[in-house]
């Protein structure tokens, strides 16, 4: 691993920290994510407090964060086990974010956008996966974490290079969502209800 690609990593965490959620809602004016609903700083829970048009600005800027950096290294050279390292920081950076007392988000929207220029076949079963599970339960986290199991074969099936810097990062997103399954397993997750919102 070469010294270029060690401070890129770093580069990639820093970005990864950048919390949209937070900005965008103090921007906004709207209740810190933190401290309202599921109190996590994700795309999910600011679409409960502040409805469709900032969830998805929220989503777009996270996904982002995973996707720029791994789709740049791309061009930059970096081997296919320093792409999926890149693709771990960001995430690594959204979870635990030196910008905000190492206190963040469960990176789901992060790692979709830093395996989507792996491959996007791979980026469309994901998806697929997340949106099938969640209209059938209503729960976000149960989507994330079934989400996050089946990502790896996928990745195993389309580009089986990328599965095990992948599966570190889902293996990430599944420790970040224990207190979810926790709650699941005893039946007292909540499920998914949007208000309206302009």
């Amino acid at each position: 691993m070469t010294v270029f690609a060690i401070f890129y990593m770093f580069g990639a965490y820093l970005l990864g920290s950048i919390s949209s959620a937070i900005l965008l809602c103090r921007m906004l004016h709207l209740p810190d994510p933190r401290t309202q609903g599921s109190k996590n700083p994700g795309a999910t829970n600011v679409l409960r407090i502040g409805g469709r048009r900032v969830a998805l600005a929220v989503f777009l800027f996270d996904a982002l964060k995973g996707m720029l950096p791994v789709w740049a290294g791309y061009y930059l050279g970096l081997t296919q086990f320093e792409l999926g390292m890149v693709a771990l920081c960001a995430c690594f950076g959204h979870i635990f974010p030196i910008f905000f007392h190492f206190k963040g988000g469960k990176g789901v929207a992060t790692a979709f956008g830093a395996i989507a220029p792996i491959s996007w076949s791979v980026a469309g079963l994901t998806f697929g996966t997340w949106l099938l599970v969640f209209l059938a339960t209503r729960y976000s986290s149960l989507s994330a974490v079934i989400t996050a199991l089946l990502t790896p074969f996928y990745v195993w099936y389309f580009k089986p290079e990328f599965t095990f810097p992948v599966a570190m990062v889902c293996c990430l997103i599944i420790y970040r969502h224990h207190d979810n399954i926790q709650r699941l397993w005893r039946g007292q997750e909540s499920k998914f209800h949007l208000k309206s919102k302009r």
